[in-house]
């Protein structure tokens, strides 16, 4: 739906200070990532995806199920609940960017992508209850997401689990 606007395609190994910089800069909406917990990161990931030209806009990761190393307390939520999913660990946009269909692009990129392959056709991702994130509740339900349970992922911070069917 939106992607056409906006040319989605993979992180380069160049962007990734750049990454890192838009991902600090939006904490608490997203966690906090240093060097190495990005790289490792990106080593298991499904998708690295991206948006921009001279200046990363926009980024997302998604994980596969069946990682076994520990990718926190909401991957490990879904591998309690699912056998086979996608799940996005992060999507950031830049300030400068925000609300103008970034984020909607990588999604259907994501989406795209697990049409066009076998494998999982479930797509989930969470959204903070607590503090309550109204706007990510509101564009999650606009493409179609459903909460599924939700969690306590730290003291002090409540999730909706959210997943989407991909057919």
């Amino acid at each position: 739906m939106c992607a056409a606007r906006f040319v989605v395609r993979d992180l380069r190994r160049e962007e990734r200070d750049e990454a890192l910089r838009i991902n600090n800069d939006n904490v608490p909406a997203v966690s906090h990532l240093d060097p190495h917990e990005l790289e490792s990161d990106l080593a298991r990931a499904r998708h690295a995806l991206a948006i921009g030209g001279a200046h990363l806009e926009a980024f997302c990761i998604t994980f596969p199920s069946g990682v076994r190393e520990n990718l926190g307390v909401n991957y490990a939520w879904f591998s309690a609940h699912f056998d086979e999913f996608v799940y996005l660990d992060r999507v950031v946009v830049d300030a400068p960017h925000r609300s103008g269909g970034r984020g909607a692009a990588l999604y259907d990129a994501v989406e795209a992508s697990m049409r066009a392959a076998p494998g999982p056709r479930l797509f989930t991702c969470e959204v903070n209850l607590r503090p309550r994130n109204d706007g990510s509740l509101r564009f999650h339900e606009r493409l179609g997401f459903t909460r599924v349970g939700e969690q306590e992922s730290k003291p002090g911070l409540v999730v909706a689990m959210l997943a989407k069917s991909v057919d």
